[in-house]
């Protein structure tokens, strides 16, 4: 972990794994990398619990205690003992895995209120998107992390799809670093790249080898991938040059599929050329026929459900009849938020939302299937979202030998009490007021409700500054009121 002392160090240093790492002066020392009681990586025994597991052996624990040693959760149970350990009394909590979002344009958080009616999300982020410098990368990034933490979320993939430059690029991973989240970072293009232009994997090479280049690099807590323009945003020609490069490199693939019709993405053509897999994940698909989702499933191919977005951008016909058919087909269904301006990065009530539309129909094809169930929504935010992004062995579930990425939810608030049904309550009632305690990698990030290590002030001032300076450039309806400077 990284204290004032050690970060003094790189400061000092100048860089990181040879990159160009140098934050704005005292930010990160003050803001993220303080230390905190109990920050480290210990001995702790949470008792007396509601336990969710997420683990179909276990499954859910009505009074448990789960034992975490140097990171890793070693024992999940009835009457726990641990000499030593410290006592997390979660009497009245529900505890369960972290939640896992899929699939977050984590570059745009600080334009999550740019959207005006009549100006929603495609020309917000047309408007805006050439406009970020990298320290507006690093302030929106870390604001989106610290948000992150406090709801709860504790892994999350960061699909960077308006990556300008190699400094870019620098200062989202600075953000992935100081920020102790678990985290895919899926390299992409610059937002608007034109069709015909393949994307430059040279700086991917880089980055691999200056931020990822040895087993313990980022903490051992971010691992890299890529993320493709579909066909439609790139040519056919273009996106299949994009996929085997991505696949000659062994990157873990990520590609928006289209919410809007026609389906440009055959997932049947995908498979026969040998694309699809468990490194191939594909968000959206809502024009996806059931062969094509069948296809995904022979594969293994994981697919994100981003629950809001598929509502409000899904011009491709009822998003609820695409998710119960990509349920029907078996495919792994996570769930993600994608972007601030469309959604919350919030993993609560984003399983609550889906819950409640996922039923079926009288008089329709799928009218003899069940409705989405709680146990089947909290897997889709944990254990699926973890298996998504090639992570089921080490988090997504209060298995004993995986990661202690852990999270306690107040049952006692009163917007969450009385508890009965616990998988109902995490679902139905809860949001991120009521959540406690968050750990990652066995290390608090939030503790009796107050994150720790993050100058939430800090954080938001910086963010704030940001998106004054790229309304004010952009200019026309982000220009802020003269009368008050934003």
């Amino acid at each position: 972990m990284l204290t004032r002392r050690s970060f003094s160090k790189l400061l000092g240093m100048g860089s990181v794994a040879g990159c160009a790492c140098a934050a704005p002066a005292g930010f990160i020392a003050e803001a993220v990398a303080q230390d905190a009681p109990g920050g480290g990586q210990g001995l702790y025994l949470i008792k007396n619990g509601a336990v969710v597991t997420a683990d179909p052996k276990l499954g859910v624990l009505p009074r448990a205690d789960v034992l975490v040693r140097n990171g890793v959760i070693a024992a999940v149970g009835e009457n726990l003992s641990e000499p030593g350990a410290e006592i997390i009394d979660a009497a009245d909590m529900i505890v369960m895995p972290g939640l896992i979002d899929t699939h977050y344009h984590m570059w745009s958080a600080i334009g999550r209120n740019y959207l005006a009616d009549g100006f929603e999300y495609f020309p917000a982020k047309a408007a805006t998107s050439p406009h970020y410098t990298p320290d507006d990368f690093y302030n929106s990034i870390m604001l989106a992390m610290a948000e992150l933490a406090t709801n709860g979320v504790t892994t999350v993939h960061n699909w960077a799809h308006n990556v300008r430059s190699p400094a870019h690029a620098d200062a989202e991973l600075r953000a992935h670093r100081d920020s102790r989240l678990r985290a895919r970072y899926s390299y992409g293009h610059i937002d608007g790249l034109a069709r015909d232009t393949p994307l430059d994997f040279s700086d991917i090479e880089r980055v691999r080898a200056q931020w990822f280049g040895s087993s313990d690099a980022m903490g051992g807590l971010v691992h890299l991938g890529v993320n493709l323009r579909g066909i439609g945003q790139a040519t056919e020609a273009i996106f299949h040059k994009d996929v085997e490069a991505a696949m000659q490199r062994k990157l873990a693939i990520s590609v928006h599929a289209g919410q809007t019709p026609p389906n440009n993405m055959p997932a049947t053509d995908f498979e026969k050329r040998g694309y699809l897999g468990p490194n191939f994940l594909i968000c959206h698909y809502l024009p996806g026929s059931d062969e094509d989702y069948a296809a995904m499933v022979r594969a293994g191919s994981p697919l994100s459900f981003a629950t809001h977005s598929e509502h409000r951008l899904g011009l491709a016909g009822d998003p609820r009849d695409a998710f119960m058919r990509m349920r029907k087909s078996g495919l792994l269904i996570s769930l993600s938020s994608d972007a601030t301006s469309i959604a919350p990065p919030n993993m609560l009530e984003n399983m609550r939302f889906t819950w409640n539309m996922a039923i079926p129909w009288r008089g329709k094809p799928l009218e003899k299937e069940s409705p989405l169930g709680f146990s089947e929504v909290i897997a889709m935010a944990t254990i699926n979202g973890a298996k998504a992004l090639g992570l089921g062995d080490v988090t997504g579930s209060l298995t004993p030998g995986k990661r202690a990425d852990i999270i306690l939810i107040r049952a006692n608030d009163v917007n969450t009490a009385p508890m009965a049904n616990i998988e109902a309550t995490v679902v139905l009632s809860a949001t991120p007021a009521n959540v406690d305690t968050v750990l990652v990698d066995g290390r608090f990030v939030k503790r009796g409700g107050r994150l720790v290590g993050y100058d939430v002030p800090r954080i938001v001032a910086a963010a704030k500054d940001s998106s004054l300076r790229i309304r004010k450039t952009a200019g026309g309806r982000l220009a802020p009121p003269p009368c008050c400077g934003g």
